[in-house]
């Protein structure tokens, strides 16, 4: 700030040099809250100066030099009624905005992102990146955030920003469709999806979202792991072959190891040998496999269905589920009978147990109902 007075009384020139990098909104401080008519008002690039009179909002100026007059004051001259030159001092407050970009805010998940894989099912992802703000409208910023604070910071807004763009990228994501194996390929686009996303809520706040980064988009620790498995199993192929090529590694590893002394030089000539074997053993096999293929094991035999379960309606209560030997026993005990009302998996409503084919069976030993005495 540069401070200029004009007979030790009034401000003569009114300018705010940044040098905090982090300061969004900084108010000027007036010497004996009085301005002088035809102060030198220094607007810098990247600023935007914002005069409040009595709690209202006034002139708004760009970057620039001015010279404070009526003429370049309309709303200043309308909320003071000033109907012809005016020279004498007033009072209002000024604020300084800055209208840069500030980059490098980071964001994160918090919690998992849960949503459904075509590939995995049910899975939960975790993101994190960057994003930049920017002051678009000085004027709806003052009046929906700023207020009346005096020197106004990023971290002030940064964490609402951060909570507006974490609710976006999840509900992204959750409805992109597209596989957690491909997202990386992807983030650009998704970054964009979420940015056009966020810019709404932002414009409410006079403020704009310039650039926004997916930098990253992770799986949990435990499918993270399962996942090298499974690449791991892909690259090792045929494990035969990968059994083989590791013994012949070993044996290298361990005739190298024996030096030039003569058991070296024997361990070396044996495992030499038994390689020569086992390679010719292998080239044998390969070829006898191309001439006639193994035949090869059956697959294993399915496991057998699951029994159902089915549950009761008794009194306006379900009760269960009981399979078809408990409801043996209940049947025994009176508990069940062909007129029970019963349901299970499959079904499209409750039905009585007479008339259902899966338990034909409980009903097979239980003799009908004798006939009418006559």
């Amino acid at each position: 700030m540069v401070f200029n007075f004009l007979k030790g009384q009034f401000i003569d020139v009114i300018e705010w040099l940044d040098d905090s990098r982090d300061t969004l909104v900084y108010r000027f401080e007036r010497y004996g809250n009085n301005i002088m008519m035809g102060a030198k008002l220094t607007v810098r690039e990247g600023q935007t100066a914002v005069f409040i009179h009595e709690g209202q909002m006034a002139d708004v100026f760009g970057p620039g030099l001015y010279e404070l007059e009526t003429n370049n004051m309309p709303l200043m001259t309308a909320l003071q009624h000033w109907d012809h030159g005016f020279n004498s001092p007033f009072k209002s407050e000024i604020y300084f905005i800055n209208t840069r970009r500030f980059p490098g805010l980071k964001w994160g998940t918090q919690n998992p992102i849960m949503l459904r894989d075509p590939e995995f099912g049910a899975l939960r992802l975790r993101a994190f990146g960057s994003y930049t703000i920017r002051v678009t409208d000085p004027g709806k910023f003052m009046t929906e955030i700023v207020g009346t604070d005096g020197e106004f910071t990023e971290d002030e807004i940064s964490g609402q920003i951060r909570n507006i763009v974490v609710q976006k990228v999840s509900q992204s994501l959750a409805a992109s469709g597209i596989p957690a194996l491909d997202m990386a390929a992807n983030t650009g686009d998704l970054s964009k999806i979420v940015a056009d996303a966020i810019a709404p809520t932002l414009g409410d706040y006079g403020l704009s979202i310039p650039e926004l980064y997916i930098e990253n988009i992770s799986l949990p620790p435990e499918v993270e792991k399962v996942l090298d498995q499974r690449s791991s199993m892909g690259i090792v192929g045929d494990l035969n072959k990968y059994t083989q090529f590791s013994a012949a590694q070993a044996m290298q590893t361990a005739a190298s190891a024996g030096g030039d002394s003569a058991m070296g030089a024997g361990m070396g000539m044996g495992m030499g040998m038994g390689m020569a074997n086992a390679m010719a053993n292998a080239m044998g096999g390969a070829g006898q496999s191309a001439q006639q293929p193994a035949a090869a094991a059956p697959p294993p035999p399915p496991p057998p269905p699951a029994a159902p379960q089915f549950h009761l309606a008794v009194n306006g209560q379900t009760t269960g589920p009981f399979s078809t030997a408990q409801l043996q026993q209940m049947m025994a005990q009176g508990q069940f009978n062909r007129d029970s009302m019963v349901w299970t998996q499959g079904m499209a409503g409750w039905a009585k147990a007479g008339d259902v084919q899966a338990l034909a069976s409980v009903f097979a030993a239980m003799p009908p109902p004798p006939p009418p005495a006559g």
